[in-house]
């Protein structure tokens, strides 16, 4: 179950204890989950009964988020793909997915691959959007146009992204950084940001470079599927238990909801840091759960469902990366 997902399944059943009487309130249009900022908090979180009780007009449940969010919760528990469902003061809803949501999650990963985030989101939606004519507003006209594309939308004559030009141009940022380094220099800032032209920043092969660690996590990826299949290891779906893991299918499941408002803001700034994040969560994930077997040790189905995950990871990272238009070698 994605984040989308999940976020219409809170909104239908706001909607039927409306219908039910067991709620006077207004429905919302949307209901926004996130993933909680504290381990131990269920996979997502939602503020809706705050927001439900702070609008609600007179009648049951009238300014009482701990009342409502009890009502969801006696209802959302009951949902398809939903394991546990806790309030917790003054009235969120922690929400505790089942085991087989995140391997369906590991599985439409891999089945979509490059295209996994891509759909029908902005169906209906047109976004104004012009040319720029300086690099970095044109650059990020560009992108933005493949992330209407990549989500649903239509993009409609506009002004162009407000962004702060460079004083190079294109060539001189080629000349200086290669065309990947001068992409991800000019889209990871916010448009209201300075970009870091720095080669020493941009090139370097350390840790401190985001772009590095990004590429250097597809790369990753790819070894450990390369070596898995020298072991003789077909990774294979199955249950995720650790925090680590949980984090990472978290932004797994996050990436359609970030390619959505990447278009819809006309921030490619967004997908950027977005695919830093989900670098860093493969990291600890690799670091805390080994997805191959050490030494003598025999492969295991942790070690196969562990190696699905690390593989849909690598698909989402390499289709941000084309996105941007930047390469995700598999050796780096």
């Amino acid at each position: 179950m994605t984040p989308a997902q999940l976020s219409r399944t809170v909104l239908h059943t706001v909607r039927r204890a409306v219908e039910d009487d067991e709620l006077c309130v207004a429905v919302p249009e949307r209901v926004k989950v996130r993933t909680p900022p504290r381990p131990g908090c269920g996979d997502y979180a939602t503020n809706v009964a705050l927001l439900l009780a702070s609008g609600s007009s007179s009648g049951r449940g009238e300014g009482d988020a701990l009342v409502i969010a009890e009502v969801l919760r006696r209802r959302l528990v009951r949902a398809p793909g939903i394991a546990r469902v806790d309030v917790a003061a003054p009235g969120f809803l922690n929400i505790t997915l089942e085991g087989t949501s995140h391997a369906q999650l590991v599985r439409d990963v891999l089945s979509q691959g490059l295209r996994y985030g891509h759909g029908d989101a902005l169906a209906g939606v047109s976004v104004p959007l012009g040319a720029g004519d300086e690099v970095r507003a044109a650059l990020v006209a560009h992108v933005v146009r493949g992330l209407v594309d990549a989500t649903g939308g239509v993009v409609v004559p506009g002004e162009g992204p407000v962004v702060r030009g460079v004083p190079v141009s294109g060539r001189d940022l080629l000349n200086r950084l290669g065309p990947d380094a001068a992409r991800w220099a000019l889209l990871r800032p916010a448009g209201h940001d300075l970009p870091d032209l720095d080669p020493g920043h941009l090139l370097s092969q350390r840790e401190d470079n985001a772009l590095f660690r990004v590429r250097y996590a597809h790369a990753r990826t790819r070894a450990l599927i390369r070596n898995a299949g020298q072991l003789g290891i077909t990774p294979q779906p199955g249950a995720y238990g650790h925090p680590a893991e949980a984090a990472l299918l978290a932004l797994l499941a996050d990436h359609p909801r970030t390619l959505e408002a990447a278009a819809r803001h006309r921030a490619p700034d967004r997908l950027a840091r977005q695919l830093v994040a989900l670098a860093d969560g493969f990291f600890r994930f690799h670091d805390a759960c080994p997805p191959l077997p050490a030494g003598e040790r025999k492969p295991s189905a942790v070690h196969r469902s562990r190696l699905a995950l690390a593989d849909a990871a690598g698909a989402v990272l390499a289709g941000g990366l084309h996105l941007l238009g930047i390469s995700a070698p598999e050796h780096l």
